[in-house]
């Protein structure tokens, strides 16, 4: 695996982030453990631009499993998959003698980082996660990174040519099984309910409109 380090924002030099790699290492498709290291190094860079005090490993941790629900050894027959991947890195961290407090924390920010106009206003680690999240996947953040940031991550965690419709397709075989895990945002039934004119919006389009090249 490739070792970086970007003005001071590296994997965390201890037993447990070796253990989180290599497990998620193990565990994901390489789609998605790239997407995820892309995800933490985003997700510090993003921490140290806006002066957030955060650590380093639970944020580590937050990102590299984020997306463990997707796969078939994390994936639950009635759980949404963002619930699966925050309980597979609470058993996991668990068994670390993490405390509660922590554990907890690392839980919020894995389950709700779907779920956009929230975790910005909690904690550091739960704010960040979706942050990096957020950048690799929808590009919503692509002008805060300098060239060199983004390229220096991609060249070590490739994005591949087809990105795009490459995660589009993991995070529908992640859930194809369980469509009920997917009501979602009941404000946009509300409205397309009761006013013709609303347009919902779609996570596949923004995806695909990003400013990333692939």
């Amino acid at each position: 695996m490739a070792s970086l380090d970007i003005d001071g924002i590296k994997i965390p030099d201890s037993q447990l982030a070796r253990e989180i790699t290599t497990l998620v290492r193990d565990t994901e498709s390489d789609l998605l453990f790239h997407h995820s290291s892309r995800v933490y190094y985003f997700a510090a860079l993003a921490g140290k631009h806006r002066g957030l005090k955060y650590d380093p490993e639970l944020l580590y941790c937050g990102c590299m499993f984020h997306d463990m629900g997707l796969t078939h050894q994390h994936s639950s027959a009635c759980e949404r998959f963002e619930v699966d991947g925050a309980n597979a890195a609470r058993a996991f961290l668990s068994g670390h003698g993490i405390a509660q407090h922590d554990i907890d924390t690392v839980w919020t920010a894995i389950a709700l980082h779907t779920t956009p106009g929230i975790p910005q206003h909690m904690h550091p680690v739960v704010a960040l996660v979706t942050a990096g999240v957020e950048m690799d996947v929808l590009g919503l953040t692509y002008p805060e990174y300098s060239d060199r940031e983004r390229e220096t991550i991609v060249q070590a965690h490739p994005r591949g040519s087809n990105f795009k419709e490459d995660i589009i397709q993991a995070f529908y075989d992640g859930i194809k099984h369980k469509p009920d895990t997917t009501f979602g945002n009941v404000k946009a039934d509300v409205l397309a309910d009761k006013d013709a004119s609303f347009k919902r919006g779609n996570f596949c389009s923004v995806i695909r409109q990003s400013k990333w090249s692939a």
